[in-house]
């Protein structure tokens, strides 16, 4: 197997630190952009850049010189009724998912043109985008922008760097805490995914994973659902 290098921000926490702990496990070199490394001791190959995405750019300087795939992890969960949202509320949640996201790519562009093979980069949509789900209108307006930026940027970096995005449902992170905060709403929240269970960091990784892999080489341009079923299945009794 290859040895190679990779770029995961916000891979400390979340989908993000399993998408580094699998990489990690495969021998490869994983440079995660985060605020805190506290869940990344111990784990081979992993370096810490200290940074929030949303208020810095990341150093040029600070990527190692040819990176194989970037992974582009932070998001928002922002489920409030449109009339209480206030620009401020939109404009949060575009910094983190989409300007966060540029900010990313644009710093390892470069990098990445030096990769061997194709170079990959992933992101991270939601099911919200495609279809359509009540109190999601200031994450789902930020999302959709990205799947925007995943097929313009998949056609404009062709043939050298594949660009994809992960679009799940509810996944049990920290990110998600509140919605799975007792036995009832985690209950309920199984029950809405034909699969009839919410998400779990791995699922997400997973597909995240093999995409930034060579393994994906011929895909682009492509947003994978990871949502058990709820974007595109209704089962009925």
């Amino acid at each position: 197997m290859n040895e190679s290098t990779f770029v995961v921000v916000g891979g400390s926490s979340g989908i993000g630190l399993d998408i580094t702990r699998r990489l990690s496990r495969k021998n490869h070199s994983v440079a995660v952009v985060s605020r805190s490394a506290d869940s990344l001791s111990g784990l081979p190959g992993v370096t810490h850049l200290p940074l929030d995405i949303t208020r810095d750019a990341i150093a040029r300087d600070a990527i190692p010189a040819a990176v194989q795939g970037l992974a582009y992890c932070p998001g928002s969960i922002r489920l409030r009724p449109f009339h209480r949202l206030k620009e401020e509320d939109f404009l949060a949640d575009w910094r983190i998912n989409f300007f966060g996201a540029v900010n990313a790519i644009q710093s390892c562009l470069p990098a990445l043109k030096k990769a061997s093979g194709s170079g990959s980069v992933v992101l991270f949509s939601t099911v919200a985008v495609g279809t359509g789900m009540p109190f999601h209108a200031s994450i789902a307006s930020a999302k959709g922008a990205l799947e925007g930026l995943t097929r313009s940027l998949a056609a404009e970096f062709a043939p050298r760097i594949r660009v994809n995005a992960v679009a799940p449902s509810l996944t049990d992170t920290p990110l998600a805490g509140t919605l799975l905060s007792d036995e009832g709403r985690r209950s309920a929240a199984a029950e809405r995914h034909p699969l009839k269970r919410f998400g779990k960091a791995r699922d997400a990784a997973a597909a995240a994973t093999f995409l930034l892999e060579e393994s994906a080489a011929w895909i682009t341009g492509q947003v994978i659902a990871v949502d058990g079923g709820m974007g595109s299945v209704r089962t009925f009794k």
